[in-house]
């Protein structure tokens, strides 16, 4: 039996762990021979020579190769739709689109399901949320004061507010600004809300 190139091998271990960063899975022989210039029975003969020698796990079966770099990114991902903008300022109508879905790490992001939204206006730069940020929002029904929320209130309208609990003197739910310099102790108040999720995340362009 002819000797493997080392060479060729650490090419299509290379293109392997660059498409499973990029796309999450395995590709396919015929991807790695046309992102290779190898043919597709040399791609085959050396994955299962790589695999004998430990540079990989090769599952033909499951048509899964594993490096220790895949074995990486494989672990605590998860997609999350962006489902279009939510308004900082006075509340408006939106209806739910999915634009994307965006991959997520778990380390960072945490557990759970959630989505993105994007911030428009400037009621809540004081909470370092700026036109435009992506918010990563847990989907849950429950807020404690302090949190940021998608709100929805008794009119079917939402916003991007602080929850601020219930006020003693008027027994409804406050929604705060947060932007003094604007918008000086401006709040909403409202007999009745849902919560839509909370913010745990924020992702800004530099």
């Amino acid at each position: 039996m002819r000797s493997k190139n080392p060479v060729v091998m650490e090419k299509i271990k290379s293109f392997v762990e660059g498409y499973y960063r990029r796309h999450q899975t395995s590709p396919s022989i015929r991807t790695i021979a046309g992102g290779t210039g190898i043919s597709k029975a040399t791609v085959q003969r050396y994955l299962v020579e790589m695999d004998d020698r430990g540079m990989v796990a090769y599952s033909p079966k499951e048509a899964e190769i594993a490096t220790g770099v895949t074995r990486k990114c494989a672990t605590g991902y998860f997609s999350a739709p962006l489902v279009g903008s939510i308004r900082c300022g006075d509340p408006e109508s939106e209806e739910e689109q999915v634009e994307e879905y965006v991959n997520l790490p778990e380390s960072i992001f945490g557990k759970g399901h959630c989505y993105l939204l994007r911030a428009q206006g400037d009621s809540m730069t004081d909470a370092g949320i700026e036109e435009g940020d992506l918010l990563v929002i847990h989907t849950q029904q429950e807020a404690h004061i302090g949190d940021i929320v998608v709100a929805l209130d008794q009119d079917r309208q939402n916003t991007l507010k602080r929850y601020g609990g219930r006020s003693k003197e008027s027994g409804k739910f406050r929604l705060e600004y947060m932007n003094e310099a604007r918008y000086p102790g401006r709040v909403i108040e409202v007999p009745e809300f849902t919560v839509q999720g909370v913010v745990r995340n924020i992702i800004k362009s530099l």
